[in-house]
């Protein structure tokens, strides 16, 4: 089975950045989401996100919002994610990020929940609301599963949180390339990329660079990767296609692979 680290080490024996694409599970059906990574993996996706939908999204725009919406309404649970996430597997080699805020895993049960997300492929997850200071039993526990504790790193993360963040993170950092929420933009602020340029140094021979939050468009991709980033990541793109072809099931499927096609091929070292 592919793992984070060696999805990283062969784009990067290829020449290649990764390419990790987020989706809601569940919007705007548990049925269709498998469908959707199908087209995101053919389209060239190298780690697929799985967006555990909650009520609360505090770190998401209104676009991921109302997908989270979408699949709440549509019956999406936290352990129906995880069906999704191993019915995916059964297909694709391809790691598996779980998005998911703090309050879903403490319900349900910590080291319950973890097994259960690595027997169904998952690999590794990314929990926005949880601070690195108070996230020693998070990590134990998905140490214990052989899954990833992804850390999140943000442009007002001073010097010294964001080495304690790199030595704790393990998969990639995600560094959010802006203040504010998730949601597309028309374009790269030049401060995304010297914020990209200070930490790359931080990670350097530690642990790959992802950048995200806005990240829409091949022109993007390609800056991100170009100023240092291992890995893009791209969302609300993603979701908006989902929204406008809710009743178009085909059509959405292929302007997802479409479009991821044209967002990978930006991801070419060579070309940079």
């Amino acid at each position: 089975m592919n793992t984070i680290k060696q999805i990283f080490e062969n784009n990067y024996k290829n020449e290649k950045g990764c390419l990790i694409g987020y989706i809601t599970a569940g919007d705007p059906t548990p049925d269709l989401t498998p469908k959707i990574a199908d087209a995101l993996i053919r389209g060239g996706v190298d780690i697929l996100e799985l967006g555990l939908p909650f009520s609360d999204p505090i770190a998401d725009g209104p676009t991921i919002q109302a997908a989270s919406l979408r699949a709440l309404n549509a019956g999406t649970t936290p352990m129906k994610v995880l069906e999704i996430a191993k019915e995916i597997k059964t297909k694709h080699d391809i790691p598996i990020v779980i998005m998911t805020y703090y309050n879903p895993l403490l319900h349900l049960g910590l080291d319950k929940f973890l097994l259960t997300a690595k027997t169904s492929g998952v690999n590794g997850f990314i929990v926005p609301d949880l601070p690195v200071e108070e996230a020693s039993d998070f990590k134990k526990a998905a140490t214990i599963c052989n899954l990833d504790t992804i850390f999140l790193a943000a442009p007002s993360t001073s010097n010294n949180r964001l080495t304690h963040i790199v030595d704790a993170t393990s998969g990639f950092l995600y560094l959010i390339s802006h203040f504010g929420v998730t949601g597309a933009r028309s374009a790269i602020e030049s401060s995304t990329l010297q914020l990209i340029q200070r930490v790359k140094p931080f990670v350097a021979e530690k642990v790959p660079l992802a950048v995200g939050f806005g990240i829409s468009q091949p022109e993007h991709v390609q800056r991100v990767i170009k100023a240092g980033a291992d890995a893009a990541i791209v969302g609300s793109a993603f979701i908006d296609i989902i929204q406008k072809n809710t009743n178009h099931t085909v059509d959405m499927l292929n302007e997802l692979e479409t479009t991821t096609k044209a967002l990978k091929s930006a991801t070419d070292l060579q070309r940079c």
